[in-house]
This record gives structure tokens, C-alpha cells and sequence, in this order.
């Protein structure tokens, strides 16, 4: 799989975590399937946006020196994010300026090839010498040309054509060529990097929707036209948006990451992330959020409540239930319905349905079984089928539960102290004492529930 990664010239917001986020559940996936992946995720460190920053950012100082300065501080606070998202690091993460020499071979590949010349120090990709240019955008020539334009200081000879190489500006970081000091244009970078680490034929392209016009569509023409097949699939994300407008740096209608998390789990992100096809928009909003968070939490209520039972079997009891569980109709038939969602173009709302509806339903099930007994064997089985298929499905969604430790304001083991003082205050008929128990603990978040001589709790 090779997938755009970020351009760095700012902090990442949630549009790029959801983006992440999508190709990081298809990779979990694939990994869930036994499949051998190899993830790709481009950097672009040497863009127009970058140099604009580093002159806002140090006016007076060399821009050659500044460039890097700002890559490296805004990949940094990328890698910081993904961290914090639980999103896996990708196998290679190749730089734009480590592949400058392997860009100029394809260019010049390119130009020998005929389908693209150099013009006053610039080198461009001759559309018209593409087969079948807008065929991923469903875009013919005829469309193009409507809107195409040349603008002032471009050396192309047709407006439709893209650049390949960009003559140097004085001052701008640049590097020799045969057609003279400049750097590479944006597009080349990505047909460079995906063939050298993946070949010229591999499984997987991916982006957001954006890219398809003109960035992938360029990455095709120049792929093929130095002879290579390039991808077979390609993958493209729906964007975030705001009042259905595309969230976005330059219109300033966006939601940083640090003001998500400050309010909720990366967990409760992911939730609201997967309630939509991933090809679709996601229309952003707190009251969404504020719904990702009850669905999510009901997840974790049942979670908590199979590993609290199943954790105090013995080992012996625990074999006996986990046997039956797995042969069981309800193991397999989660497992199966996951499964088929997520075959069906990686339908993540479908296969976050069936977690949902099926462990729902189960919990039905468990709370009339509660009516005759804790100890009832089938009853164990269907918690050791949430206890058992949960995590699974959790590490393919990127599901931690690790907030319940960071809002824990009282240590689990305190909470398990002050749960047993309680247990033995009810049982001399000190009630003040119980209630004074339950009240501390409530105003710590955590509401206790007592069922047939057992108290469980869980965060509110």
C-alpha cells in the first residue's frame, strides 16, 4: 500500500486524522487476514506551502536552512499526533528531498521517452502524449481544456500540461539538474517513491479525495509514461467537513486534534470516524461527537463487565467456557457478519453495526440470564464471546480502551479497596458508611452496580 502522507508546513487537524484513520483500519485488516503488508506513507518536505511558512516563520534568516527547520518541526508534531491517535508507523516513510537524484533519472527518463520536454530551465509532462489522461477523475480531454489557462511566468506549451521540474527562485532551496538549478513539482515525488520501495506494479494507492484530480491523475500519466503499470487499486477517503464545506487550512473552518482530545478519548474520534463509509464526507460537529461517545461507552461497559467475570474463573473453568464459546453459534456468527462487512469495500459503519447490534443483543441476553444466576455456564459463554471477540475486533478498528486508565482520578486497586469497605459496611447494616462510599466514588466518575450479591462499576 502507498498512501499520500502529509505536506508539513502546519500542525495536522482532524481532516488528516481521519484520513490516517482509514488507511490504518485497511491495514489492520489486511494484517487481520494474515495478509504480508508493506505500508508506504510519503513526506513532502520541499513545497511552495513550506516556504511560504518559513518565510512567515523567519523572516530575515536563509530560506535554504529555514525550509528544514519548518519540515522537521511540523513532521515532528505529525508523528506526535499519530502517536496520540494510536495510528500505526508506517513500514517506509520516504522524504521528497532524499529522492531528488531518483526524480531527475525519471524526468529524464520521461523526456526520452517524448513525453516531456524542458522549457527555459522548467521540465513539463505532456498530456496529450498521455493514453487515456482523466480516466481515474472520468475527466476526457474535452473537460480539461474548458477551464485550463496559462499562467503568468509557466513555460508550458500547452495549458493542460504539468511540471515536472520547476526552474530555482533566487533564494529558494534548489538543486542542480541538466536543465539547471530548481527543485522537483509535487507530483513526481509520489510515481518516484511508490516504484522505487513497491515496484512498478503494486496493490494499493491511497489518498483523499482531493488528490484524485490533478495529483493522482498526474502520478498515473508520468507512471505510464516511463513504461511502468503502476497501481491496480486505488483507495480515496471522503473528506471532513464543516457545514458541508471541505475543512481546510486556507478557509480556516477547521478542528485541530489537541481540541478533540481535550475533551475526548482518541477511542470516541475513531467512533464518530467509522459511523460513515469511508468514501464518504463526514460532516463534523460536537453534538456528533458528543453520540460517538454513548455508543462507544456502551462498547466499554460490556467490555468491563466480561472481563471482570471471565478474569475471576479458574484456569480449568476458563477452558471448559472458552471451548464451548468458541463452537458456539454466536462466536461465529459475529466473526462472520464482521467479516463480510469489512469485505464489502472495508464497510466499517456495517461492521461497527454488528459489533454494536450483536453485542447489544447479547447484553439482552446476559441480563436475563442475570434474573436466575451469576453462575450460569451459557452465561459465562457469552461473556467470554465479548471477551474474547472484542479485543479482536478492537485492534482492527485501533481501539485501545486506555482512556478508562487516564480518567481514572482513583487507581483501579483503590477502587477495588473502597468497594470491598463498602461490601463489609452493608453487611453489619452500616448504610451511612456504603452510601458515603458510593458518593466519593461517584463524584470520581464512577457509578457502582450491584447485582445479585456482586458490585461491578464502570465510568460514567
Amino acid at each position: 500500500m502507498y498512501v499520500c502522507g502529509p505536506t508539513v508546513y502546519d500542525d495536522p487537524h482532524i481532516g488528516h486524522a481521519r484520513s490516517a484513520y482509514i488507511f490504518d483500519v485497511i491495514r489492520r485488516y489486511f494484517e487481520y487476514k494474515k495478509y504480508k503488508v508493506t505500508f508506504v506513507r510519503n513526506v513532502t518536505d520541499v513545497d511552495d506551502k513550506i516556504i511560504n511558512k518559513a518565510k512567515e516563520e523567519f523572516k530575515e534568516e536563509d530560506l535554504n536552512s529555514t525550509v528544514k527547520k519548518v519540515s522537521d518541526k511540523y513532521l515532528e508534531s505529525y508523528h506526535r499526533y499519530m502517536n496520540e491517535l494510536g495510528i500505526k508507523v508506517p513500514d517506509r516513510e520516504p522524504k521528497a528531498t532524499e529522492y531528488i537524484e531518483k526524480m531527475k533519472s525519471f524526468i529524464s527518463l520521461l523526456i526520452k521517452r517524448g513525453v516531456a520536454y524542458e522549457s527555459e530551465g522548467d521540465v513539463y509532462f505532456n498530456v496529450r502524449k498521455a493514453k487515456d489522461y482523466g480516466k481515474l477523475s472520468n475527466q476526457g480531454l474535452e473537460m480539461l481544456e474548458s477551464g485550463a489557462r496559462i499562467a503568468p511566468g509557466e513555460n508550458k506549451k500547452d495549458p493542460l500540461d504539468f511540471a515536472l521540474w520547476k526552474k530555482a527562485k533566487e533564494g529558494e532551496p534548489s538543486w542542480p539538474s541538466p536543465w539547471g538549478a530548481g527543485r522537483p513539482g509535487w507530483h513526481i515525488e509520489c510515481s518516484v517513491m511508490s516504484s522505487d520501495i513497491l515496484g512498478d506494479e503494486f496493490d494499493i494507492h491511497g489518498g483523499g479525495m482531493d488528490l484524485i484530480f490533478p495529483h493522482h491523475e498526474n502520478e498515473i500519466a508520468q507512471s505510464e509514461g516511463a513504461g511502468k503499470k503502476f497501481a491496480r487499486y486505488w483507495i480515496h477517503n471522503g473528506l471532513l467537513t464543516i457545514n458541508k464545506e471541505k475543512m481546510a487550512k486556507s478557509l480556516g473552518n477547521f478542528v485541530t486534534i489537541d481540541e478533540v482530545l481535550n475533551k475526548y478519548s482518541p477511542d470516541v474520534l475513531k467512533t464518530l470516524f467509522l459511523q460513515t463509509h469511508y468514501s464518504k464526507p463526514v460532516d463534523f460537529s460536537w453534538e456528533r461527537m458528543e453520540e460517538a461517545r454513548k455508543a462507544y461507552e456502551r462498547l466499554c461497559r460490556m467490555r468491563e463487565e466480561a472481563h471482570n467475570i471471565i478474569e475471576k474463573l479458574d484456569d480449568k473453568k476458563r477452558k471448559e467456557i472458552e471451548r464451548k464459546a468458541k463452537t458456539g453459534k454466536e462466536f461465529e456468527y459475529i466473526c462472520s457478519r464482521f467479516e463480510e462487512a469489512m469485505d464489502d469495500d472495508f464497510n466499517m459503519p456495517k461492521a461497527w453495526a454488528v459489533v454494536q447490534n450483536d453485542i447489544t443483543a447479547m447484553n439482552s441476553t446476559i441480563q436475563q440470564y442475570r434474573q436466575l444466576t451469576y453462575k450460569s455456564t451459557s452465561l459465562q459463554e457469552l461473556y467470554y464471546t465479548c471477551y474474547e471477540l472484542l479485543p479482536k475486533i478492537a485492534e482492527v478498528f485501533g481501539l485501545t480502551f486506555e482512556q478508562k486508565e487516564k480518567q481514572l482520578a482513583i487507581p483501579k486497586e483503590e477502587v477495588a479497596k473502597l468497594i470491598d469497605l463498602r461490601d463489609k459496611a452493608r453487611a453489619k447494616k452500616d448504610f451511612k458508611t456504603a452510601d458515603r462510599i458510593r458518593e466519593e466514588l461517584n463524584k470520581a466518575g464512577i457509578i457502582l452496580e450491584d447485582q445479585k450479591g456482586e458490585t461491578t462499576w464502570r465510568l460514567k
